[in-house]
């Protein structure tokens, strides 16, 4: 476990790299939305208030009239133009976190969470699984993603309390998400395949589709897959690569499956990462032992003090991913169109 004042040294590491106009980068430049979101939802637990507030008026000023954000903006300019899905949806995630954190009133975000689901549920299939983006065109491209429908799936649980908090129902985003957790639970064939990649394996926890003990058996299934004692998780299953914030992801998902002694453990190695400034490196490859990549990331900083809430309890929104989850289902006798 890590101490409040090293969670709030890392949420400083955080603010220490958030731009001027209040975005907060990769370490190569450039802003997304999803992880922005995530280091304001760090910041927020962390009581870093005015960093965070500066971090939702980017939010604001840089979607676009569809409800979207550019994939990349840099320098305050879309780089890629394309719209994802999930980038819109997370922005509910962290705008029902900063009420539940902060006690703040979520109306001045509420117009853009809303435009932000509408364009979500936009792209919803007829089977029930949300695409991907759509382009720079305007085009919604054909395909959808395992870990960004789970997340999606969460956005939209998070939307639905945020507006029935603000007495605005929005019974289309339940039906959405409804209909989502059905395919994310048993559907895989509507994703494409990414399942050497670790977050097609744990997020459908993660985001609250899946849960009891379909959850605990999909967890085990993979469990020696991915997990490397003593260092993390693997971010791919082919590589010899743990990573900070895939290992931490985990480990709030163990948190909201109960699995609290495993979610303590992951999280205690994944600290070799931890730089003296309170930031962490992305990852370690951990048979040429160097960190690869060779940098330290806000997005890695920014799941590690969300699984420290989760596993400590330090502020309102520690029960952001546990809270979160699909009425239970653990049969399928439908018939689904394709798509």
């Amino acid at each position: 476990m890590i101490s409040w004042e090293q969670t709030v040294q890392t949420a400083q590491s955080i603010a220490a790299i958030q731009q001027d106009d209040g975005g907060v980068p990769w370490p190569e430049g450039h802003v997304d939305a999803w992880n922005h979101v995530e280091c304001l939802m760090a910041m927020a637990v962390a009581g870093l208030s005015e960093p965070v507030d500066r971090g939702y008026d980017w939010l604001m000023r840089h979607q676009r009239p569809d409800g979207s954000w550019a994939m990349k903006i840099q320098d305050g300019m879309a780089v890629e133009r394309g719209g994802e899905s999930n980038h819109a949806a997370y922005v509910a995630v962290g705008a029902w976190h900063n009420y539940l954190v902060t006690g703040k009133d979520p109306s001045p975000l509420w117009p853009m969470v809303k435009r932000a689901l509408d364009y979500v549920v936009g792209l919803q299939t007829a089977r029930g699984e949300i695409v991907w983006e759509r382009d720079a065109r305007g085009r919604a491209s054909t395909y959808a993603l395992l870990t960004g429908c789970s997340s999606i799936h969460q956005g939209l649980r998070c939307g639905v309390l945020l507006a029935d908090h603000l007495g605005d129902p929005q019974p289309h985003w339940e039906l959405a998400a409804d209909r989502l957790a059905h395919v994310l639970a048993f559907h895989p064939e509507a994703f494409t395949d990414k399942s050497r990649f670790s977050m097609d394996w744990y997020y459908p926890v993660l985001g609250g589709a899946v849960r009891g003990r379909p959850a605990a058996e999909l967890i085990d299934r993979e469990w020696s897959t991915f997990v490397v004692p003593g260092l993390g998780i693997r971010c791919v299953s082919d590589q010899p690569w743990v990573t900070g914030a895939e290992t931490c992801e985990l480990v709030l998902a163990l948190d909201a499956l109960g699995r609290r002694e495993r979610a303590v453990r992951l999280f205690t190695d994944m600290q070799h990462l931890r730089h003296d400034d309170g930031s962490y490196w992305t990852g370690w490859q951990f048979v040429n032992r160097k960190h690869f990549p060779h940098e330290r990331s806000g997005y890695t900083a920014a799941a590690t003090i969300l699984a420290a809430d989760a596993l400590s309890g330090l502020s309102g929104g520690s029960g952001i991913f546990r809270d979160i989850h699909a009425p239970a289902s653990h049969t399928c006798d439908c018939t689904l169109s394709s798509g």
